[in-house]
């Protein structure tokens, strides 16, 4: 678990500027699904730097920020510091320190994958409400639908420490159902990050499962992105594509 949790302490600046944000058009998901009032009380748990946080306070709900790497939080705070109603938890999804049904609806975006199933279960059945939801939520990088991402993919095969072993889309139906332990819904979403190649730069080492800048590989694999963008940016521009997918149930 610690080994989990500090994984990304190195790579906050590049997390903080350049991690893909949620489509808005996810509010209006949860709001239809009754499972998010203008009211509710939100736990985002494995908040990271806030950036799923942003659009339920932007909706005007209170919204818990649990998240157990200190880089993080502070990252958080300063992210959002224009809403009085974030207040960040130093907490894991197995222990959030949060008041035993104290919570609407609880969130988990990129982070999923990396929690212990039954432990976060117990939890969050702790700190939900009756009746209380959880949306588990991903971007999905599209791996093979431009001629840029295949190569892209294959760039990231190459160089990855433990991608294959890390990568969120390990989290399958089976796995979905087990922890939900009941019918859930499902929603995908439409996303793109649009980047120059400085913010293509950030966005590759803002991953964990990639080698540091200051490791010796680094220049390398810098040089060699340097020839995918030159090769197929358009307008000194790379679009990213991703499905947002949203996993909605009750405990």
């Amino acid at each position: 678990m610690t080994a989990a949790i500090e994984r990304f302490s190195n790579r906050v600046a590049n997390y903080a500027r350049y991690r893909a944000d949620y489509p808005r058009e996810i509010v209006g998901y949860l709001k239809k699904q009754n499972a998010l009032d203008d009211d509710s009380v939100v736990a985002d748990i494995g908040c990271g730097t806030g950036l799923s946080a942003r659009m339920f306070l932007e909706n005007g709900n209170r919204v818990f920020g649990v998240e157990p790497n200190s880089a993080m939080r502070i990252a958080a705070v300063e992210y959002l510091k224009d809403f009085p109603d974030f207040k960040r938890i130093d907490g894991t999804s197995e222990n959030t320190n949060l008041n035993d049904a104290s919570v609407d609806l609880i969130i988990a975006a990129q982070a999923f994958h990396w929690f212990e199933p039954e432990a976060t279960r117990n939890e969050f059945q702790r700190i939900l409400k009756p009746g209380g939801h959880v949306a588990l939520m991903w971007n999905e990088r599209q791996l093979d639908t431009t001629p840029f991402l295949v190569k892209y993919e294959s760039f990231l095969l190459k160089y990855a420490t433990d991608y294959s072993s890390v990568r969120h889309e390990n989290v399958d139906g089976a796995r979905l159902h087990n922890f939900f332990q009941a019918d859930y819904q499902s929603a995908r979403f439409d996303n793109v990050q649009i980047f120059d190649f400085d913010g293509l730069k950030g966005r590759m080492f803002s991953s964990s499962y990639m080698p540091n800048e200051d490791e010796p590989v680094a220049t390398e694999m810098i040089d060699e992105l340097k020839t995918l963008f030159a090769k197929y940016n358009q307008d000194g521009r790379i679009n990213i594509l991703y499905d947002t997918n949203v996993y909605l149930s009750r405990l």
